[in-house]
């Protein structure tokens, strides 16, 4: 049979010569078959291990029938919510709906509910009550255990027992959901699946349960903040396949344990080839296109995946939990194809949007020792400053990077994905940081500072400030040596724990040095199973159980937003409040160094001087200009290090990685 969609209709399946499908996938996106959607990876492994699976996309989760269009599969119904948490996806940090949802025909929203792993779960299970359902994708793997729910403000309990699921596949879940159907297959009954690396399940027992590490219950997490603080470091520091324990998480009045086996090990590089090189369709199903198509596609139809993992280690990011701190490559030969497939796409123009994944510039992993002994359990390999055992090395990127450069048809490829900017510095070879400046940089490079004030950088897990002053200081001799007019885009966040109105007005003031404000700027969002998140329910850094000060109203969130964009006229009885509740008054006024003017709507003269003003309150002129005649032009002053151009405002879906 050609290459094809996989099954979303009875039609479909007829086609195909089907009665029945093996599994049955559900899923909260739309269909988009492209190796960066979880859905997309997930359905092709289980096809190339030889079964049929069918697609049921988006299903009106208020109408049971919705979930019988492919009937019952043989073996075994999946889930996953999206490729974005669906809480994330539908709610910004002020917890108000967004307008679009890039993951949806037409960029529409509502199309899925919130929570939408367990809602379909429960949908399931009132059709089905015996079929076994397994959940899986980001959305179940970072609620695999009790959790902080942001949306509630409240603890939420596993959600394999909210979905009312018979198991749970946390991670990227290849080699666990091959496993999983082989075992099923085999005629084995979903309740004895107990095994599986990367899975979590419930039992009433824990007889048959070995080597395990027990956690606080469900009752006690309840009752103190603290306790579940030291909780989730134990869940922290079991996330590497090759030392983790097993976990159980007890629910006494429930009369169960939810138990988390150990995480699937790493891919190999073989492995992860094949997995990519599986036949997608690489674009979204067709029956989208009267719709408007599926805006996600834009973001990575031109792009190349090189590796997944993360040892970078920030503490509002969840990549230890969900892909691990290993880092996994592909080969250059494999990526080297997948190029050469693009260049053969009638829509492309020559350019390579991005070569990379979560951090584009970690192509290996952090030491030599991970492969076999796993990464330290307390300890970082880049926080609060580099390992001793560090390996850094970018020959193995650049090399790829050349390759690429050096295909027919390939104008440029760029790195869009996050440069580790003090994991660049380590690099005693200056090499990688000039070819990038040189090749891969469409006049603007996305680095992650995220604040400028120590005392919130090391609660964010980020290298001290004068790291990326240093990169800011190499990166600009670099573009001034080669004649690029090149910026940088620094990706900042307000609110994070640890930061108070002081940190946020040296931020301001850093931003105003500058000269510009920026476009993208992230208030703190705390997601499940970051470290980031338990400190702003706890008040408590969970790996030295010593206080944090955290921004939880609304309303001081709000003004440590709006002090980063100070110059945004809508924002200006937020920054005056800040300033003043601060003490901080010595920000407002005519100077160069104030931030605000004493009076809303007044613009600043360009030397930084009062403006004076005539009997009628109108500014008077600096110079003796005659009437009519047009104001002079001025010259726009140097652009500091570290200015970036704003970049055009695009609903797009949310980046591979925070690095």
């Amino acid at each position: 049979m050609e290459r094809d969609f996989l099954p979303i209709s009875r039609a479909d399946m007829a086609r195909r010569g089907w009665d029945q499908c093996d599994f049955v996938y559900v899923i909260g996106d739309a269909y988009v078959d492209h190796s960066t959607f979880g859905h997309a990876i997930i359905s092709r492994v289980l096809e190339d291990a030889g079964y049929k699976v069918g697609i049921i996309s988006q299903p009106d989760w208020k109408d049971p029938a919705s979930i019988l269009a492919l009937g019952e599969p043989r073996l075994a119904f999946l889930v996953m919510g999206g490729n974005m948490d669906s809480m994330v996806n539908h709610y910004s940090v002020s917890k108000k709906h967004r307008r679009t949802d890039a993951f949806t025909p037409g960029g529409v929203t509502g199309k899925r509910p919130d929570h939408a792993a367990v809602v379909y779960c429960n949908l399931i299970r009132r059709s089905f009550p015996h079929k076994p359902i397994i959940v899986g994708g980001i959305e179940a793997s970072l609620r695999r255990l009790a959790h902080y729910d942001y949306w509630s403000d409240s603890l939420k309990r596993s959600l394999l027992l909210d979905a009312q699921a018979d198991l749970l596949l946390y991670g990227m879940g290849e080699r666990s959901i091959v496993e999983v159907a082989e075992a099923l297959d085999s005629g084995l009954s979903v309740a004895d699946i107990t095994y599986v690396r990367g899975s979590v399940y419930k039992t009433r027992s824990l007889e048959s349960v070995y080597d395990a590490l027990t956690l606080p219950s469900w009752e006690a997490l309840n009752e103190s903040r603290r306790t579940y603080a030291e909780s989730f470091y134990t869940q922290y520091c079991n996330t590497d396949p090759f030392v983790a324990k097993r976990l159980v998480e007890p629910y006494e009045k429930e009369g169960c344990y939810v138990v988390q086996n150990p995480p699937q090990e790493p891919l190999t590089t073989a492995e992860m080839d094949h997995v990519y090189a599986l036949p997608y369709m690489r674009t979204y199903h067709p029956s989208y296109e009267k719709l408007g198509g599926v805006p996600a596609i834009e973001e990575v139809k031109f792009s190349l995946t090189s590796n997944r993992g993360c040892f970078g280690g920030c503490s509002f990011c969840a990549l230890t939990f969900h892909q691990g701190r290993i880092v996994q490559t592909r080969s250059h030969e494999a990526i080297v194809e997948e190029a050469r497939l693009l260049t053969k796409d009638p829509d492309f123009k020559g350019y390579i949007h991005d070569v990379g994944g979560p951090t584009a510039n970690f192509r290996h992993p952090s030491c030599q020792k991970q492969l076999t002994k796993g990464v330290c359990p307390n300890r970082q390999c880049l926080f609060p400053t580099p390992c001793k055992n560090l390996t850094v090395d970018h020959r193995d990127y650049l090399e790829l990077l050349r390759k690429l450069r050096a295909l027919p048809g390939v104008k440029k490829v760029f790195i869009r994905s996050g440069i580790r900017f003090d994991y660049l510095l380590c690099d005693k070879d200056g090499t990688f940081l000039r070819e990038l400046v040189e090749h891969h940089v469409s006049g603007q490079l996305k680095v992650a500072p995220e604040h400028i004030a120590d005392p919130v950088l090391r609660m964010m897990g980020k290298p001290s400030n004068d790291v990326y002053q240093r990169f800011l200081a190499k990166y600009q001799h670099l573009n001034e040596k080669l004649g690029k007019k090149q910026f940088v885009v620094p990706y900042l966040m307000s609110s994070h724990p640890g930061s108070t109105l002081k940190e946020a007005i040296a931020l301001a003031e850093y931003i105003r040095d500058l000269g510009y404000m920026p476009e993208q700027v992230q208030d703190f969002y705390p997601t499940p199973s970051t470290i980031s998140t338990v400190m702003y329910y706890t008040g408590l850094d969970p790996r030295t159980m010593q206080p944090v000060y955290v921004p939880t109203s609304p309303h001081e969130k709000a003004m440590q937003r709006a002090l980063i964009q100070y110059r945004d006229p809508k924002n200006y009885r937020l920054v005056r409040e800040a300033l003043e509740a601060a003490g901080r008054q010595d920000l407002i006024g005519y100077g160069k160094e104030c931030l605000i003017h004493p009076t809303a709507g007044q613009r600043p003269p360009q030397d930084g001087r009062p403006v004076q003003r005539d009997t009628a309150g109108r500014p008077k002129s600096s110079q003796h200009a005659k009437a009519g005649a047009p104001a002079k032009r001025q010259k726009p002053a140097a652009r500091p290090a570290g200015w970036a151009k704003p970049a055009p405002k695009k609903n797009k879906p949310a980046r591979r990685g925070r690095t």
